[in-house]
């Protein structure tokens, strides 16, 4: 399958950014995409939402790679297109040192996930350094935000921790369009989740939407500048980010607004914006814009586009920890998650996620989609 790996792109495509910088609105851009002009299109999508304008070539930029799962299943993680896409834009707009950022969880291997879901291959194909946040020689170092924090000082007394490798770079995240069991449906803010806290980051999922605010507000300070690139082509429905239903969408979103690009995106899943704790908290805090009505949106028209997604379905996984961070046993939410003990959930999602769902539900419907073009593509990989 032949794809265009220097994609041009017309003055007239250039005008949202151009657009942008007039209003001083969010922009952000949402482009019809193939598995032939991907490449291209991801390229036009980030001159059209003024990435030149956001992101100094003289500055490193970080590839915030997001890995929600160590096996690949569609809509889930950072696509290998969108990866090779974003990389060679860059490049081809002057930036000579890029850098793939990957994290672990308590339940996902960075490095498996690399593998399976083709980052690794993208990665020497085009000889893009990578940085594993979890691995030497990368260290997490003590940080105090400027920014008054809604959560992160009171789960953290001891201090807040960040990647060495983070503060003074570009980042540009690299989430997928998916719903999600904690926060509705989750993108760009939510791709700092991973980047931004360690291990330790569970501690927090009680407070997630107020977490995200406060992330937002320290990428902010750490990062020159902030870019996102969303990808749309297998979109997520359902208990995401893992056990969801995907379907083929054909859309690329960019942005420099990491709320707008979430709210947008949102927007198109069927969900109001502003009735999202996080996006509604980081728009009254002015760290973005969550109000569709104050965003403009270049490239296709969505004011009709309602993909009538579900936000409010769940895994038995899920259920398990919605009753300790929000229901009867709460009062042992510190007992259960912050001792030793906490060691049988990640046991048990375990074998939920990569035994029995994946054996009895996933497994069809990863081979359904290695039959679609966008799966082809993937295996070409």
């Amino acid at each position: 399958m032949e794809r265009s790996n220097n994609p041009i792109v017309s003055p007239l495509e250039t005008q949202g950014g151009e657009a942008a910088e007039r209003s001083g609105r969010s922009v952000v851009a949402v482009v019809a995409t193939s598995p032939e002009t991907v490449l291209e299109d991801v390229h036009r999508a980030m001159v059209m939402a003024g990435v030149q304008d956001v992101l100094s070539v003289d500055i490193p930029t970080l590839l915030k790679i997001n890995i929600s799962w160590q096996h690949w299943y569609p809509g889930c993680s950072t696509s290998p297109w969108q990866l090779e896409g974003v990389t060679r834009a860059l490049r081809s707009m002057g930036h000579q040192e890029l850098i793939g950022a990957h994290n672990g969880t308590v339940v996902v291997d960075s490095y498996e996930g690399e593998e399976n879901n083709k980052h690794k291959a993208v990665q020497d194909m085009l000889g893009l350094p990578t940085v594993h946040l979890d691995s030497p020689p990368n260290r997490w170092v003590d940080y105090k935000p400027r920014a008054e924090m809604l959560v992160l000082d009171d789960i953290f007394p001891e201090g807040i921790q960040i990647p060495e490798s983070f503060e003074g770079k570009n980042v540009l995240h690299l989430p997928t369009m998916k719903t999600h069991v904690f926060t509705t449906m989750t993108g760009a803010m939510k791709n700092a989740f991973g980047g931004l806290l360690n291990r330790k980051r569970h501690w927090t999922h009680s407070v997630i939407h107020e977490t995200l605010v406060d992330l937002l507000a320290i990428q902010k300070e750490i990062h020159p500048g902030i870019f996102a690139v969303m990808d749309g082509t297998f979109a997520g429905d359902g208990p995401g980010p893992r056990a969801m239903r995907w379907h083929i969408k054909d859309r690329v979103l960019a942005s420099a607004d990491q709320v707008a690009i979430d709210a947008v995106a949102a927007k198109m899943m069927g969900f109001e914006p502003m009735d999202l704790k996080f996006i509604r908290l980081a728009h009254e805090r002015g760290l973005g814009c969550g109000d569709i009505s104050q965003i403009d949106v270049v490239g296709e028209d969505i004011s009709q586009t309602n993909w009538r997604f579900s936000g409010v379905e769940n895994t038995f996984a899920s259920r398990g920890q919605k009753l300790i961070y929000w229901g009867p046993l709460k009062p042992l939410e510190t007992f259960l998650l912050r001792t030793p003990l906490v060691g049988w959930a990640f046991f048990a999602s375990n074998i939920y996620h990569n035994g029995y769902w994946l054996k009895t539900r996933g497994r069809s419907r990863i081979n359904a989609a290695l039959k679609t073009e966008w799966g082809k593509l993937f295996q070409s990989y």
